[in-house]
Protein backbone atom coordinates (compact mmCIF):
# COMPACT_ATOMS: atom_id res chain seq x y z
CA UNK A 1 0.00 0.00 0.00
CA UNK A 2 1.45 3.36 -0.95
CA UNK A 3 1.27 6.55 1.07
CA UNK A 4 -1.53 8.14 -0.99
CA UNK A 5 -3.76 5.06 -0.57
CA UNK A 6 -3.11 5.00 3.19
CA UNK A 7 -4.09 8.69 3.47
CA UNK A 8 -7.30 8.10 1.48
CA UNK A 9 -8.27 5.14 3.67
CA UNK A 10 -7.58 7.16 6.83
CA UNK A 11 -9.71 10.03 5.53
CA UNK A 12 -12.60 7.72 4.59
CA UNK A 13 -12.48 6.16 8.08
CA UNK A 14 -12.82 9.53 9.80
CA UNK A 15 -16.14 9.86 11.55
CA UNK A 16 -17.90 13.13 10.97
CA UNK A 17 -18.73 14.58 14.40
CA UNK A 18 -21.92 15.97 12.87
CA UNK A 19 -23.27 12.49 12.12
CA UNK A 20 -25.96 11.17 14.44
CA UNK A 21 -29.62 11.48 15.33
CA UNK A 22 -31.51 14.71 14.71
CA UNK A 23 -35.00 15.82 15.60
CA UNK A 24 -36.37 17.47 12.49
CA UNK A 25 -38.98 20.21 12.40
CA UNK A 26 -40.50 22.72 10.02
CA UNK A 27 -40.30 26.51 9.93
CA UNK A 28 -42.11 28.25 7.05
CA UNK A 29 -42.10 25.07 4.95
CA UNK A 30 -38.36 24.41 5.34
CA UNK A 31 -37.06 21.45 7.33
CA UNK A 32 -34.41 21.88 10.01
CA UNK A 33 -32.72 19.48 12.38
CA UNK A 34 -31.31 19.81 15.89
CA UNK A 35 -29.11 17.22 17.60
CA UNK A 36 -31.34 14.86 19.55
CA UNK A 37 -28.99 14.98 22.56
CA UNK A 38 -29.92 18.66 23.04
CA UNK A 39 -33.66 17.86 23.09
CA UNK A 40 -35.28 17.32 26.48
CA UNK A 41 -38.86 16.90 25.33
CA UNK A 42 -41.50 17.97 22.83
CA UNK A 43 -44.71 19.53 24.07
CA UNK A 44 -47.83 20.60 22.26
CA UNK A 45 -49.54 23.93 22.46
CA UNK A 46 -49.76 25.51 25.86
CA UNK A 47 -50.30 29.06 27.11
CA UNK A 48 -47.27 31.31 26.67
CA UNK A 49 -47.20 34.27 29.05
CA UNK A 50 -45.70 37.35 27.35
CA UNK A 51 -42.89 39.14 29.20
CA UNK A 52 -42.65 42.89 28.54
CA UNK A 53 -39.42 44.56 27.47
CA UNK A 54 -37.79 41.47 26.00
CA UNK A 55 -36.56 40.89 22.46
CA UNK A 56 -39.28 40.36 19.87
CA UNK A 57 -38.25 36.73 19.26
CA UNK A 58 -38.86 35.86 22.92
CA UNK A 59 -42.55 35.01 22.90
CA UNK A 60 -42.71 34.72 26.68
CA UNK A 61 -42.51 31.96 29.26
CA UNK A 62 -44.28 28.72 30.07
CA UNK A 63 -44.79 26.93 33.36
CA UNK A 64 -43.75 23.33 32.73
CA UNK A 65 -44.24 21.14 35.80
CA UNK A 66 -43.49 24.04 38.14
CA UNK A 67 -40.42 25.32 36.25
CA UNK A 68 -40.46 28.53 34.21
CA UNK A 69 -38.92 28.20 30.74
CA UNK A 70 -38.47 31.03 28.21
CA UNK A 71 -39.81 30.40 24.71
CA UNK A 72 -37.99 31.58 21.57
CA UNK A 73 -39.91 31.94 18.31
CA UNK A 74 -37.42 30.47 15.81
CA UNK A 75 -39.15 32.07 12.83
CA UNK A 76 -38.69 35.57 14.26
CA UNK A 77 -35.09 34.72 15.24
CA UNK A 78 -34.42 33.75 11.61
CA UNK A 79 -36.08 36.89 10.23
CA UNK A 80 -39.28 35.15 9.10
CA UNK A 81 -42.80 36.14 10.16
CA UNK A 82 -44.06 35.34 13.63
CA UNK A 83 -45.17 31.73 14.17
CA UNK A 84 -48.92 31.38 13.85
CA UNK A 85 -50.18 28.99 16.51
CA UNK A 86 -51.97 25.98 14.94
CA UNK A 87 -52.81 22.44 16.02
CA UNK A 88 -49.38 21.34 14.70
CA UNK A 89 -47.34 24.03 16.48
CA UNK A 90 -44.95 22.53 19.03
CA UNK A 91 -42.46 23.64 21.61
CA UNK A 92 -39.18 21.75 21.60
CA UNK A 93 -37.60 21.99 25.03
CA UNK A 94 -33.82 22.05 24.70
CA UNK A 95 -30.90 22.42 27.03
CA UNK A 96 -28.10 24.60 25.79
CA UNK A 97 -25.58 27.00 27.25
CA UNK A 98 -26.68 25.94 30.72
CA UNK A 99 -30.21 27.10 30.01
CA UNK A 100 -33.37 25.05 29.61
CA UNK A 101 -35.63 26.76 27.10
CA UNK A 102 -38.27 26.12 24.49
CA UNK A 103 -38.16 26.82 20.79
CA UNK A 104 -41.45 27.39 19.02
CA UNK A 105 -41.71 25.59 15.66
CA UNK A 106 -44.45 25.12 13.07
CA UNK A 107 -44.43 21.35 13.46
CA UNK A 108 -42.14 18.50 14.44
CA UNK A 109 -41.34 16.01 11.70
CA UNK A 110 -39.31 12.98 12.84
CA UNK A 111 -36.07 11.72 14.32
CA UNK A 112 -33.60 10.83 11.58
CA UNK A 113 -30.19 9.23 11.66
CA UNK A 114 -27.85 11.28 9.48
CA UNK A 115 -24.71 9.38 8.44
CA UNK A 116 -21.37 11.06 7.74
CA UNK A 117 -21.77 10.57 4.00
CA UNK A 118 -25.17 12.29 4.07
CA UNK A 119 -23.85 15.60 5.44
CA UNK A 120 -22.50 18.31 3.18
CA UNK A 121 -20.67 21.37 4.38
CA UNK A 122 -22.71 24.54 4.38
CA UNK A 123 -22.42 26.25 0.99
CA UNK A 124 -21.26 29.84 0.73
CA UNK A 125 -24.17 32.26 0.41
CA UNK A 126 -22.05 35.36 -0.20
CA UNK A 127 -20.36 37.92 2.02
CA UNK A 128 -23.55 39.31 3.60
CA UNK A 129 -24.85 35.91 4.85
CA UNK A 130 -23.28 34.28 7.89
CA UNK A 131 -24.12 30.55 7.97
CA UNK A 132 -22.09 29.80 11.13
CA UNK A 133 -25.25 28.63 12.92
CA UNK A 134 -25.47 25.68 10.49
CA UNK A 135 -23.58 22.43 11.15
CA UNK A 136 -24.19 21.42 7.56
CA UNK A 137 -26.85 20.20 5.18
CA UNK A 138 -28.25 16.71 5.72
CA UNK A 139 -29.48 14.69 2.75
CA UNK A 140 -31.61 11.77 3.91
CA UNK A 141 -34.67 10.10 2.49
CA UNK A 142 -34.50 12.23 -0.64
CA UNK A 143 -34.93 15.40 1.45
CA UNK A 144 -32.61 18.25 2.36
CA UNK A 145 -32.52 19.39 5.98
CA UNK A 146 -30.58 22.30 7.44
CA UNK A 147 -28.75 20.99 10.52
CA UNK A 148 -28.63 23.68 13.19
CA UNK A 149 -25.85 24.29 15.68
CA UNK A 150 -28.28 25.35 18.39
CA UNK A 151 -25.41 26.65 20.54
CA UNK A 152 -24.66 29.21 17.82
CA UNK A 153 -28.30 30.03 17.06
CA UNK A 154 -28.65 31.13 20.67
CA UNK A 155 -26.13 33.90 21.30
CA UNK A 156 -24.82 35.15 24.64
CA UNK A 157 -27.23 38.10 24.53
CA UNK A 158 -30.08 35.65 23.84
CA UNK A 159 -29.15 33.72 26.99
CA UNK A 160 -29.23 36.96 29.02
CA UNK A 161 -32.61 37.88 27.51
CA UNK A 162 -33.99 34.38 28.11
CA UNK A 163 -32.87 34.36 31.74
CA UNK A 164 -34.41 37.80 32.19
CA UNK A 165 -37.68 36.53 30.69
CA UNK A 166 -37.63 33.44 32.93
CA UNK A 167 -37.18 35.71 35.94
CA UNK A 168 -40.19 37.83 35.02
CA UNK A 169 -38.32 40.55 33.15
CA UNK A 170 -36.01 41.48 36.04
Amino acid sequence: MNNATAIKETQSMKVDSRAGKYLTFFLAGEEYGVEILKVQEIIGRMPITPVPLTSRYIRGVINLRGKIHPIMDMKIKFGIDETQITDETCIIVIKTAGLMMGILVDKVSEVVNVASGDIEDTPSFGADVNPEYLLGVGKTGGRVRLLLDIEKVITASDVVNMRRAANGGN
